[in-house]
C-alpha cells in the first residue's frame, strides 16, 4: 500500500494500562481491544495502519520524525506529554505530516494543567472527551488529510 494511504497511530504514556487504570476516567477497553477497534475502522476506510506505544518520549519523538517516510498522516495519544514535551511539539512541526491529538477523556473538563496542550497548535485538530471513539474519530479525521 503506497505511503499516502497509511496512517501511524501512536499512544504515549502509561495507556498500556487501560482497561485498569482509573476506569471512571478512561473506561473499561485494554489498549489491545482499541487497537482492533482502530484495526476494524481503518480495514473499513481502505486505509494501513500501523500502532505503536511507548512510555518514553525520545522513543515517540523518534517515531514521529521517520513517520513521513512511510506514512501519510499521524494519529496521537501523546497522553501526559500533551502537557509538557516541547520535544514532541517540535517534532510533529518539523516532520509537516497532517496529525490528530486524540484523548480519552475531555482535557479541558480535568485538572488545570491537563487543559493546556503543548501540541494543539502542532496538529490539525484535537478530539477530546469520547472515549475510545476519540481514536476513531481521529483516524477518520486523519484519512481525509490523505
Amino acid at each position: 500500500m503506497a505511503k499516502r494511504r497509511k496512517v501511524l497511530v501512536l499512544h504515549g504514556p502509561n495507556l498500556n494500562l487501560l482497561g485498569t487504570r482509573q476506569p471512571e476516567i478512561y473506561g473499561r477497553l485494554t489498549l489491545e481491544q482499541i487497537n482492533r477497534k482502530i484495526r476494524s475502522l481503518a480495514k473499513e476506510l481502505g486505509v494501513e495502519v500501523e500502532i505503536r506505544q511507548s512510555n518514553s518520549e525520545g522513543e515517540l519523538v523518534s517515531w514521529i520524525q521517520a513517520a513521513p517516510k512511510q506514512f501519510g498522516a499521524l494519529v496521537i495519544n501523546a497522553a501526559a506529554y500533551t502537557h509538557s514535551s516541547v520535544a514532541l511539539r517540535d517534532a510533529l512541526t518539523a516532520v509537516g505530516l497532517p496529525a490528530v491529538e486524540v484523548h480519552i477523556s475531555n482535557i479541558h473538563k480535568r485538572e488545570e494543567f491537563r487543559k493546556r496542550s503543548l501540541i494543539a497548535e502542532a496538529v490539525v485538530g484535537q478530539i477530546a472527551g469520547f472515549g475510545a471513539n476519540s481514536y476513531l474519530l481521529g483516524l477518520r479525521a486523519a484519512v481525509e488529510y490523505l
